[in-house]
């Protein structure tokens, strides 16, 4: 079968490539075969040429002829990065991304190899990463099926994390003691999050469902990308200045580091810090944790947590008044039941000192 100019153009690209430098398991340097000459520069087609039957592949023939080139050369490679966007399957598996300044590679690491890992992996950490590429057919993707992980330092994002928690940390904004006790009964709650999106539309209907009588007030917020901790924190500062709130909860769905980055921001932490009104911080995912998780008075693991805390006490309670209302029924129920018994005993009684029948036993004894 003939190979059209364009794959031969990318598998001379490869070679190339490869000589520069790839290494093996052991991290030797391997020098594939090639030509010292540049490969020549492709012949311009024309739009004949571009119609020749034989320069025609369908999509999975050419993914197939793709994954060729990217499994022989890439069987074995070391990759540093930082990972990103962890996801730990119930099946074992575990997803991520590994990223530099420029790029980032989808991994995984299959659960006969995570059980291996001699690690706990987090989003942040600066790893080694030994395996091979493959070529998700059905996606047209590729990705790294790493085989071995090590660590090789912590990422820009945690050291700047770590950073700033520890300067925070030493202003005393994390100290327990100007923590404040979240209202068991709160009538009005602000949620600062994202306008669109299943955060809030979930958070309401845990609210609803479980018969929470308060008002639920949306503060609008970019909660990803630049300018999101500026807007997140403006809104904490106005609900708090208004006086209108009970409760402000502050939050949104899980992602990587990079897409919760706005709160690890010092003006969103300061803010939360720096609010009377008390505040519920539900960023992301339960493995995922901010520095407003820290300077809130209460962390909860998802939004949806958040709204079963301000429902809970609302089901307790009325759990409590529906006891309280059959006990006052029993109650109710025993009291008529010993009236009726009592007025039964008495108007035999009356019976009994009934002239008539004084009169009657009279004649009688006549």
């Amino acid at each position: 079968k003939h190979e059209c100019n364009f794959v031969c153009f990318i598998k001379r690209l490869f070679l190339g490539f490869c000589a520069m430098g790839q290494s093996d398991f052991l991290g030797r340097p391997t020098i594939f075969p090639h030509k010292k000459r540049s490969p020549a520069r492709p012949k311009r087609r024309t739009v004949k040429d571009m119609r020749a039957p034989q320069d025609i592949f369908e999509v999975s023939e050419l993914t197939r002829e793709i994954k060729g080139l990217f499994e022989s050369h890439f069987a074995q490679v070391w990759v540093r990065g930082e990972i990103s966007g962890l996801r730990m399957q119930s099946s074992g598996h575990v997803y991520f991304s590994l990223k530099d300044e420029n790029a980032q590679l989808s991994a995984v690491v299959f659960r006969g190899a995570a059980a291996k890992l001699k690690m706990q992996l987090r989003d942040g950490m600066r790893v080694l990463a030994f395996g091979r590429i493959d070529v998700y057919e059905p996606r047209g993707s590729y990705q790294l099926i790493a085989q071995a992980v090590l660590e090789d330092g912590i990422g820009p994002l945690q050291q700047a994390f770590e950073r700033l928690k520890e300067k925070l940390s030493q202003e005393g904004l994390f100290d327990e003691d100007r923590k404040k006790e979240i209202p068991r009964f709160p009538r009005t709650v602000g949620f600062v999050t994202s306008p669109t999106g299943a955060v809030l539309r979930d958070f309401w209907s845990l609210l609803k469902n479980g018969q929470w009588k308060g008002t639920l007030v949306l503060l609008p917020a970019q909660v990803q990308g630049a300018g999101a901790a500026d807007t997140i924190a403006k809104q904490i500062v106005h609900a708090d200045k208004s006086g209108l709130f009970d409760l402000l909860v502050v939050g949104r769905g899980g992602g990587s580091l990079e897409d919760l980055w706005a709160f690890n921001e010092e003006q969103t932490v300061r803010a939360i810090a720096a609010c009377d009104t008390p505040v519920i911080s539900a960023v992301g995912h339960q493995t995922d944790f901010t520095l407003a998780d820290f300077a809130a008075d209460h962390r909860a693991e998802t939004p949806s947590a958040a709204a079963s805390l301000i429902v809970a006490n609302y089901r307790l309670l009325l759990d409590e008044l529906e006891e309280t209302a059959n006990e006052l029924f029993r109650k109710q129920d025993d009291i008529f039941e010993d009236l009726s018994n009592e007025l039964e005993f008495l108007s035999h009684r009356l019976d009994k000192l009934h002239p008539g029948n004084f009169i009657e036993n009279s004649l009688l004894r006549l």
